[in-house]
């Protein structure tokens, strides 16, 4: 089960964060192949300036930021990884969510890193 953290302003956290949790939940089952009943978010709304960023990193034209960190059990190559990251932007878009303002960084563990409410 992934788990995963998402920051964003508090306008985009109160208009859409439900929305948001469908988009990546409904990615990470589709791209990594999560069951549907493995959800674990975490959500962090940021008031104005808490956010810093470079709006030109990677020269990407970046007017916001939305930084989803995904923490897993290392397993999955490369392309698993880059179809992760393509889905959750493309579902991400129709919410109004420009893929150049979103930031995704995945963190591998081993399965003993976990614990999950029992051993």
């Amino acid at each position: 089960m992934p788990l995963i953290h998402v920051h964003l302003d508090r306008d985009t956290y109160a208009r859409s964060h439900e929305d948001i949790g469908n988009a990546i939940h409904d990615a990470q089952t589709v791209a990594l192949g999560i069951s549907a009943v493995d959800r674990l978010q975490c959500f962090q709304p940021h008031g104005t300036g808490d956010l810093k960023f470079d709006p030109g990193y990677n020269d990407v034209d970046r007017q916001y930021l939305s930084v989803i960190r995904v923490t897993v059990v290392a397993m999955y190559d490369p392309p698993t990884k880059q179809a992760f990251f393509k889905t959750v932007v493309d579902k991400l878009v129709p919410l109004g969510i420009r893929p150049e303002d979103v930031l995704i960084c995945l963190t591998e563990n081993a399965a003993l890193d976990w614990y999950a409410g029992r051993a």
